[in-house]
């Protein structure tokens, strides 16, 4: 066999290679395209529930926080800052918590002094949000439908925003995101601006017809203040009570 034979040989068998390398490497570049564009999962409106109030007070109560399924269940059933108003069993949540699982947007917490299972969301995690949007998607899913202004003057105790511009940017961006998180709809005859929807669900009308939540100023907004306290209250009281029994009954 001669020198220039096996030279040729040699080159053939590297070009094979390359280009087998080159055909792995525009999948895997494929692949990774394909899952780094994630698509928004249509939650019920149950999940959307559970979902926003571990947004919420991941934020406004951090001490009780990951939440246990007492305190979620008080937290979804308030009576302030939600809309619709709903009234949870049990076993709503924790089935709702389950979907919530399989879909990776909450995982469990065991530990850190605590003997009861609590939870927290991943959801900052599975997309690239910052904080700023975090909080107006998470008024977006406790509230409803809501212009800008009504997001700016309700995000206090999540977010700071700086003037009504930076939110109505922010809603401009998630809008127009190439997987978009929220979407402007249409005035209604007698609305003066637009409300924005979040599109992790389905939007129906109806459980909307009501008169929106409203903007709340001088003495209605002390009077919020205090019932959002009471919230506050009633979370972690459920939270205690579900420790206590838990340790009850490890003790008898």
């Amino acid at each position: 066999m001669s020198f220039a034979y096996f030279l040729r040989k040699k080159v053939r068998a590297t070009r094979g290679l390359s280009e087998k390398f080159t055909i792995l490497e525009n999948n895997y570049t494929l692949h990774t395209t394909m899952e780094e564009i994630k698509t928004l999962p249509q939650l019920s409106s149950e999940e959307i529930r559970v979902l926003g109030c571990l947004l919420e007070k991941s934020k406004t109560t951090p001490e009780y926080y990951p939440m246990t399924i007492n305190s979620l269940q008080a937290a979804c059933n308030q009576k302030t800052s939600r809309k619709p108003v709903v009234n949870y069993d049990e076993s709503t949540i924790i089935s709702t918590l389950d979907g919530l699982k399989r879909r990776g947007l909450v995982s469990t917490v065991v530990g850190g002094g605590s003997r009861v299972t609590k939870y927290k969301h991943n959801i900052a995690i599975q997309y690239p949000l910052v904080p700023a949007e975090l909080a107006a998607l998470c008024l977006l899913f406790l509230r409803g439908p809501l212009t800008a202004g009504e997001i700016n003057s309700n995000s206090g105790r999540l977010y700071e925003f700086e003037t009504l511009d930076e939110v109505q940017e922010l809603l401009n961006k998630l809008s127009e995101e190439e997987t978009p998180y929220v979407r402007l709809l249409a005035k209604r005859p007698g609305q003066k601006e637009a409300r924005y929807i979040h599109l992790f669900g389905q939007f129906d009308e109806e459980d909307y017809e009501a008169n929106s939540i409203p903007t709340t100023t001088g003495s209605s907004s002390q009077v919020q203040a205090l019932e959002e306290r009471v919230a506050t209250l009633e979370t972690e009281l459920s939270t205690l009570r579900e420790e206590f029994n838990k340790l009850m009954a490890e003790l008898s």
